[in-house]
């Protein structure tokens, strides 16, 4: 298995869809890396308001993040460029041009696309709940859509999630 390519996988999805813990699940089950999703302890950490620039410092981490080497068979990314994105528009109705270009530039295996359907779970930083986790869901595939990549919906409760998305890259990918 060291001859494998490296795989960059994105976890994607509305808010308290799975994400983290997924990815935590599979990068322990495929001993891969896993960066976490920068954004919310970003967020968490600020004693204010977040701002468009705060959203700018986030996106430009995330490119340094998927800039870095990969060196496993699998790296698994808690959330992607495409939410940032989507939270530019959805905000401030504007995305900088280098997310764009990021997005097109970003070498990306697959996205794992969480379905809304376990129960959101508010705190301090999530903002969508109720139907909006529905309607960012079908915007994320729209901009997975728009861009060509190639995605996997992951739905049910947190084991079915793992078990299926488990499955899937080992049959994919050959394991």
């Amino acid at each position: 298995m060291k001859n494998l390519p490296n795989r960059r996988i994105v976890l994607t999805g509305p808010e308290s869809t799975g994400k983290t813990t997924l990815a935590n699940k599979l990068s322990s089950f495929f001993t891969a890396t896993y960066y976490p999703e920068f954004a919310r302890n970003y967020i968490e950490n600020l004693n204010r308001e977040y701002t468009f620039n705060d959203i700018v410092i986030i996106a430009k981490k995330q490119i340094q993040i998927f800039e870095k080497e990969t060196i496993n068979k699998f790296t698994f990314y808690d959330t992607g460029l495409i939410i940032t994105k989507i939270w530019f528009q959805e905000v401030y109705n504007r995305v900088p041009n280098f997310v764009n270009s990021a997005i097109n530039n970003i070498n990306i295996d697959l996205h794992l696309l969480c379905y809304p359907d376990i129960k959101w779970v508010p705190d301090g930083v999530r903002e969508n709940g109720g139907s909006s986790r529905l309607y960012l869901f079908n915007i994320y595939k729209a901009e997975l859509e728009n861009y060509g990549f190639k995605y996997l919906i992951i739905k049910g409760e947190k084991d079915e999630r793992f078990s299926f998305a488990k499955k899937y890259l080992s049959s994919a990918y050959c394991l």
